[in-house]
């Protein structure tokens, strides 16, 4: 009897592995094909339609009745469906609560609405599944990659034609690197920038194998800290605690009245500095295209006061470096091939899908600062790319970016830019033709900041008194957080907000901060009717407040930014 049941058992096992391995390498049957082929090719061939149709925009289901749907905690030994019914789960029931990015309403963040053909391409890349970490799981791809870095340091540092003969392919030298996002490439840079400040002097070895207490005591300093504009993203406080010089020392540098980088405070702060004798700047950071208000710190200058400090400079252009390939808007980050280093995001203003971003580099042999090597990968004298990266594992998005300059061409990208910018420009004008918004940060690239705020309240706050100032502006906060939430939640356009300080409106004044809401315009089918859609709706919702029928009025206060 117990022969037999081990026997049962047995086959009951082999079985279940015929059956692995069938799910593991094709459909089950020819259901689930004409599922996944009904399905597929509506991604595949109609996307744009496939997400209005099945995405919302921010669908107003609470956030509490999505969690509540997702608290099984339990992964079943055994399947519980097939393929064919998860995947209609994932249309059914996910992607009508997931958030419409591509939709021409959707004009709040830097998320971009990607062609179609970028779906096809990150199929493939995940069909070949190369890992170019090293040469021998991706091989082909950590040639192209190389290929495709220098075709961007090329756009940025314009070196000549001997140049990129020279390092295109060179196993000795980097031209830069894909990561995984904008943060992991700000971070590349700055990790190049510390060990370059705090290299080896006499028997220190350097940073990297000695850590900061030692390089400290070796350079006869007590702390480091990066410079970085106000305006500068957030991911750059990340990259202080990363590299343990600690946040508090990542240190804003005042913005003008335009939110860009003062160049005469920069250098007051690096005199005194230099003064007081122990604190080494590491780095200063500029920006082009900032997050918030999307403008361009003056990098010719900062770089000139680089240049004559000796100290490292990196540009974070993870927004605006592809406006580089415009024809008509690349002088926007003139001065850009003076900076040591330069971050660029794929999946904004590339159009790539989540996430990329690269990082790329002036001279050469910089990366070496961060190499390292192994015996079983990335050996010393291979060619391995994962020898100067902070990823390990990555997957090869070199191919999706280097099939879309085949498919779209540099001209084809800088239209993009340029409808981007031109459409900013001319929303400004109409916001500003409208009584009830005041335009708060004019646009230099295609970001703008706007708040509801009539007319005649602007006109009293400009004679007012501070204190009158302050409780006026606190009201139209509230406005405008309400309005933002309502639009959002209504679902059918979105518009983000953020908090500038008040001295943005009224030059000068010491305290205060101001609720604005923020419009990113970066998708090719986003138009002017579109953009006055959005405005009266806006405009619908301050008479709904005005009327006291809002729902937002006087609630979720805590969710305030």
């Amino acid at each position: 009897m117990e022969e037999q049941v081990s026997a049962e058992k047995s086959d009951g096992m082999k079985q279940e592995w015929v059956n692995l391995i069938r799910v593991f390498t094709c459909p089950e049957d020819e259901k689930t094909r004409d599922v996944l082929v009904h399905h597929m090719r509506q991604i595949l061939f109609e996307l744009h339609d496939f997400l209005i149709q099945n995405v919302g925009i921010t669908e107003a289901v609470s956030l509490k009745e999505i969690a509540d749907r997702c608290t099984d905690t339990v992964m079943n030994s055994l399947p519980e469906k097939r393929l064919a019914d998860v995947v209609s789960g994932v249309f059914e029931e996910i992607a009508p609560h997931a958030v419409n990015v591509a939709s021409p309403y959707f004009v709040g963040h830097m998320t971009a609405a990607i062609p179609y053909f970028m779906v096809h391409l990150k199929a493939i890349v995940a069909a070949l599944n190369q890992n170019v970490v090293k040469l021998e799981t991706s091989k082909m791809l950590s040639v192209v990659e190389k290929q495709v870095v220098a075709k961007v340091h090329r756009i940025i540092y314009q070196k000549d034609e001997a140049f990129y003969r020279e390092h295109v392919q060179n196993t000795h030298t980097s031209l830069g690197s894909f990561t995984e996002g904008g943060t992991t490439a700000n971070l590349t840079a700055l990790w190049v920038a510390r060990n370059r400040a705090l290299g080896p002097v006499g028997a220190f070895e350097g940073v990297e194998v000695e850590g900061l207490p030692a390089a400290y005591a070796a350079h006869n300093i007590d702390r480091c800290v990066i410079l970085v504009s106000r305006r500068c993203h957030y991911s750059l406080r990340k990259c202080g605690g990363i590299l343990g010089i600690g946040n508090g020392n990542i240190i804003p540098v005042p913005v003008d009245s335009t939110n860009r980088m003062r160049v005469d405070r920069l250098a007051e702060m690096i005199e005194g500095f230099k003064k007081e004798g122990r604190t080494r700047v590491a780095a200063v950071v500029t920006v082009a295209g900032t997050t918030e208000t999307g403008n361009v710190d003056p990098i010719p200058e900062i770089s000139a006061l680089c240049r004559k400090e000796g100290i490292y400079l990196h540009a974070d252009a993870a927004w605006g470096g592809p406006t580089l390939m415009s024809e008509t808007y690349a002088h926007l980050l003139k001065g850009i091939e003076q900076v040591d280093s330069v971050t660029i995001d794929g999946h904004k203003q590339f159009y790539m899908p989540m996430s990329t971003g690269m990082v790329f580099f002036k001279d050469p042999t910089s990366l070496d600062a961060v190499a390292y090597h192994a015996n079983y990968i990335i050996r010393k004298g291979s060619v391995d790319l994962g020898s100067k990266t902070l990823s390990g594992s990555r997957e090869a998005n070199c191919l999706i970016l280097d099939s879309a300059f085949k498919i779209m061409g540099s001209r084809g990208y800088g239209m993009l830019i340029d409808h981007g910018i031109e459409l900013a420009r001319s929303f400004a004008e109409e916001i500003e033709r409208r009584g009830i918004f005041q335009l708060v940060t004019r646009p230099e690239l295609n970001i703008l900041t706007y708040r509801v705020c009539p007319a005649p309240f602007q006109e009293e706050m400009a004679q007012a008194s501070p204190e009158r100032i302050l409780e006026l502006n606190e009201h139209f906060n509230e406005v405008n957080r309400a309005l933002q939430q309502e639009q959002r939640e209504a679902g059918n356009s979105f518009v983000s907000r953020t908090v500038l300080e008040l001295e943005t409106v009224f030059p000068g004044f010491p305290e205060g901060k101001v609720v604005v809401l923020r419009s990113v315009l970066m998708n090719p089918l986003t138009t002017m009717d579109v953009l006055r859609d959005i405005l009266d709706e806006q405009e619908a919702l301050y008479a709904d407040w005005l009327r006291g029928t809002s729902t937002r009025k006087g609630r979720n206060r805590e969710d305030a930014i």
